[in-house]
């Protein structure tokens, strides 16, 4: 892995992470599914814009459509518009370590479903990530943490884990900001007609509401989605997988920083754990 993919990976990892932070922001004053579908709105057109204007063409090939499309659901409707829905009462730090746990979901599942090799490394990553995330949620579910919530976070980042063992070698071939472009588009066409059945859409306009939402719609929308289909056609999907490590840990001090979010002793422990066991399981999948 050389230094441009290393400080990719790092960027992505800073940018994503503070995703949490900006989401529970802004739906403290706004609905959370039409201001996501917003947000993808906005941040599709600008990234089909751009693609243009870099001279890149929306006829992508049969497999970057199937990409396109998956993640459209999967990743914008499904993934994040339940973790938004989830986080009017989820604190961003507990969104963002279950989020996080998605490369030890891929791993899981390549090797229970697709029968992929795993090292002993992976085996006591993956035990190792199972028991961080329990010690975590014991110390929250006795601190009265909302269940409904948890079980939106975690049923979107099982729709991630899908998308993202579904495309594999699909973003080869270019043309990265027209599928970042259209595959919030995507996105955002399937929650503005969510948003009017499961929620009251609501705009209290506030300064904190518009600088998240800028915020969430340019860096972690547009500019750290760009750098992840990079980052995959650069090393692949196993080693870009293996920045996700700095996920939990990133998503934890920036809520705790920003919005004040108690953070623990257990929940210390457990998220050191977890970071441990998902980078056990990334190291161990890795060629030499």
């Amino acid at each position: 892995m050389d230094k441009r993919a290393l400080f990719m990976g790092f960027v992505f990892a800073l940018m994503w992470s503070s995703a949490f932070t900006s989401a529970r922001i802004i739906v403290a004053d706004a609905s959370p599914l039409f201001s996501l579908a917003l947000r993808f709105l906005i941040s599709g057109v600008l990234g089909v814009a751009i693609a243009l204007f870099m001279g890149q063409s929306w006829r992508l090939s049969r497999s970057q459509w199937y990409a396109t499309i998956l993640f459209g659901v999967c990743q914008n409707a499904l993934y994040l518009g339940l973790n938004f829905y989830a986080m009017q009462t989820v604190q961003a730090s507990l969104a963002a370590i279950i989020a996080s746990t998605m490369p030890l979901l891929v791993a899981l599942a390549s090797w229970l479903l697709f029968k992929e090799r795993l090292k002993p490394l992976g085996i006591v990553g993956l035990i190792a990530g199972i028991v961080g995330v329990t010690i975590i949620m014991g110390s929250r579910i006795s601190a009265g943490v909302d269940l409904f919530g948890v079980a939106l976070c975690g049923i979107g980042v099982l729709a991630l884990t899908f998308a993202t063992l579904a495309v594999r070698g699909a973003t080869s071939g270019g043309n990265f900001m027209m599928i970042v472009g259209l595959q919030m588009l995507v996105g955002s066409s399937l929650l503005f007609v969510a948003a009017p059945i499961f929620e009251t859409i609501r705009i209290n306009p506030t300064l904190p509401l518009a600088l998240a939402f800028a915020y969430t719609t340019l860096v972690p929308g547009l500019a750290a989605t760009l750098i992840w289909f990079m980052l995959l056609n650069r090393i692949g999907p196993i080693r870009a997988a293996t920045f996700h490590f700095l996920n939990p840990v990133f998503g934890v001090a920036i809520a705790a920083l920003l919005l004040g979010e108690r953070v623990g002793f257990l929940d210390v422990v457990g998220l050191l754990i977890v970071t441990s066991g998902i980078l056990a399981v990334q190291l161990s999948r890795q060629s030499k």
